[in-house]
């Protein structure tokens, strides 16, 4: 049995009354959720830790405030006026069964709604213009760019101006513009930082892009949210912005322990599987200061060449990786 249903035994034999026993079981069942989280990452837009998610956020509220207002509130209060007015044994409510027309209540059941889709429209219209994914962020300085890669069952994120790529970390200066491109090597997935802001889709031959910002250093959640096979609930990575030096200083590191990105590196990222599966099969070379998996020597055509490959449906050309290292070396 589970054991908030036991809990809730357990009250009922001593004595305790039902509002009681349901309000205990309610917050075990939140123990139970909220277990699972890490509370050293921001999870949900409604939590915004960006400029556009926190656009976002406003916006969502003031579409659920207008909706509640002026449709939600006003059924809900005449649903309750015509039940009472026109209730059984009324004697002040006059009893009109044949009439045809009250142009009044014509105007307010018509015009209400048009107003609200007309605002609306707008209102979502003026927003979606402004939450272009593809739009730049303003910002005095340069925007950090990563180029990602949706594999089976993994994110790819290769920073072309460093030569370094990771597999389950997306690092990033905070305070300053985040650009992507995004390309998926296999089926079609859909690339989300809730925390930070939009969503966005990757799909195989094509690039999309996705501009964000985190206000100051964290750890975000970041997901694949459309299903892409047995392993996608587990294709998850950690969005993490940091001050620019210590930016400088992990590049570094991932320079200096990385895994050469060459052909024995990208077939192992190709294969299906999950980042622990992936950290496996290229153990021992896998540095070992956290779970992810870092590469150095990526080169700045590597990402254009695999769009080209997959569109084409040819093999990716060797000039786009690095040179495979020998014993001896």
């Amino acid at each position: 049995m589970p054991k908030s249903i036991m809990s809730v035994s357990v009250l009922q034999m001593h004595g305790c009354g039902s509002q009681q026993a349901v309000t205990l079981s309610v917050q075990c069942v939140a123990l139970v959720l909220l277990s699972g989280c890490n509370s050293t990452e921001h999870l949900s837009f409604l939590n915004p830790q960006g400029p556009i998610a926190t656009a976002q956020s406003e916006h969502f509220w003031l579409v659920v405030a207008i909706l509640f207002i002026l449709i939600a509130l006003p059924v809900f209060i005449g649903t309750v006026w015509i039940a009472w007015r026109y209730r059984y044994g009324a004697t002040k409510s006059k009893y009109v069964p044949r009439w045809k027309i009250f142009k009044p209540l014509e105007y307010f059941s018509w015009g209400i709604p048009i107003t609200i889709v007309i605002f609306l429209s707008i209102l979502v219209w003026e927003d979606t213009e402004r939450f272009d994914p593809y739009r730049p962020l303003t910002s005095s300085t340069p925007a950090t760019h990563v180029q990602v890669i949706g594999y089976d069952w993994k994110w790819l994120f290769v920073y072309p101006e460093q030569g370094i790529a990771s597999v389950g970390m997306l690092a990033f200066p905070a305070g300053q513009p985040l650009t992507m491109e995004l390309t998926s090597a296999t089926v079609m997935q859909s690339f989300f930082i809730p925390a930070l802001g939009s969503q966005i889709y990757a799909m195989g031959g094509m690039v999309t892009q996705l501009n964000l910002q985190a206000d100051r250093p964290g750890r975000f959640l970041g997901e694949n949210t459309m299903y892409s096979g047995d392993g996608f609930h587990q294709q998850k990575f950690a969005a993490v912005a940091m001050t620019q030096a210590d930016f400088d200083a992990w590049v570094q590191q991932v320079r200096a322990t990385g895994i050469p990105f060459d052909a024995t590196a990208l077939n192992a990222i190709a294969m299906q599987g999950t980042k622990a599966q992936l950290r496996t099969v290229l153990a021992p070379a896998a540095p070992a200061f956290d779970s992810n998996i870092y590469f150095t020597g990526a080169k700045a055509n590597f990402f254009t060449d695999l769009v080209m490959s997959v569109m084409d449906d040819k093999p990716l050309p060797s000039t786009a990786l690095a040179p495979a290292i020998t014993k001896g070396q």
